[in-house]
């Protein structure tokens, strides 16, 4: 992905949170966490399949909302989609998606769950969730941990928002400027002409065409940072959510504590996701892995469904977060 595509898109997808503190310390725990296995035992076959949230799965991995992957290649959610169902695994779209929802369901031949930020307030939420029922997707994955939008500095020194913009509606001054930084990103672009192609052919910068306000247009790409400061989640929002989406699996995603699990389940969660955000949105937080193996123990005697993201980089860390 960094050969193909110029930094100041393909940051957003390696970058984490300050000074990354958490996002290595995911994957860290997984080379510190060792595994072993009783001996002299064969098995005529193996079956990795399994259920969550009633979705039956082949493998006991799932795609995690991702967003903005249209960046990265055309319609690369109903890419990533495709792939899911070849696999027999389940999908997870964003919100933060340039890539309708109804593609991303007809692409998949599995499941698909939906995952929803309450960019635009509650009504445009309302409509979001009305469509995800109307799409077909089995489970809505609510994320409770980005009241603001993570400080990835590296990323933040690009000012990828200032470089990437379009020039319509702006003043001559500014039209300048914009034309200005565009022309300092060539060193890092021009090696990259397929990316460049495919990305006007995709239609050029994105927009968020699944959060549509009350006039029926998208939500710009550039307006996000604002947006998730002013939709911070509270448990109160999980009330109106939950009766929005009927008697469908919610999952609340981004939970690091035990506390968090239980208050999840009161108020009619089905699952949650062990998460913080792959050291993307707040740094010094406990890896992943940790995360579930101490506070997965604590909620007790529930019917939650338990997943997890964070630091997974091959099979074997599968096993270990499963173990």
């Amino acid at each position: 992905m960094r050969r193909r595509v110029p930094p100041i898109v393909s940051e957003y997808f390696r970058g984490g949170a300050d000074y990354e503190t958490t996002m290595r310390g995911n994957v860290r725990a997984f080379q510190q966490a060792m595994t072993t296995a009783y001996g002299a035992i064969k098995f005529d076959s193996l079956d990795m399949g399994t259920t969550a949230l009633g979705c039956k799965m082949d493998l006991p991995w799932y795609i995690s909302p991702v967003g903005s992957l249209r960046s990265l290649w055309p319609m690369g959610d109903a890419v990533a989609s495709r792939v899911a169902g070849e696999f027999g695994t389940v999908m997870a779209q964003s919100t933060l998606s340039g890539t309708l929802m109804e593609d991303v369901t007809s692409a998949s031949k599995g499941d698909c769950w939906f995952q929803l930020y309450l960019c635009g307030g509650r009504e445009t939420s309302l409509r979001t969730i009305e469509r995800a029922k109307q799409a077909g997707f089995k489970g809505l994955i609510l994320t409770m941990d980005t009241g603001v939008s993570g400080m990835r500095v590296l990323h933040a020194r690009m000012k990828p928002m200032q470089s990437m913009g379009p020039y319509r509606g702006l003043s001559l001054k500014d039209m300048i400027v914009l034309a200005y930084r565009k022309t300092l990103l060539a060193p890092q672009i021009l090696p990259r002409l397929p990316w460049l192609f495919n990305h006007y052919r995709d239609g050029g910068l994105m927009k968020f065409v699944n959060v549509i306000d009350e006039h029926g247009d998208p939500l710009p790409y550039s307006d996000i940072g604002t947006q998730l400061a002013a939709s911070a989640v509270t448990w109160e929002d999980l009330k109106w959510v939950k009766e929005a989406w009927d008697d469908k699996p919610l999952i609340i995603k981004g939970v690091h504590c035990a506390h968090d699990a239980r208050k999840a389940e009161e108020l009619g969660a089905s699952g949650v996701i062990w998460s913080n955000h792959g050291g993307r949105q707040q740094d010094r937080v406990p890896p992943a892995l940790h995360i579930v193996a101490q506070e997965m123990p604590l909620v007790g005697d529930s019917q939650l469904d338990f997943m997890m993201d964070g630091g997974v980089r091959n099979g074997t860390d599968i096993l270990i977060a499963l173990s």
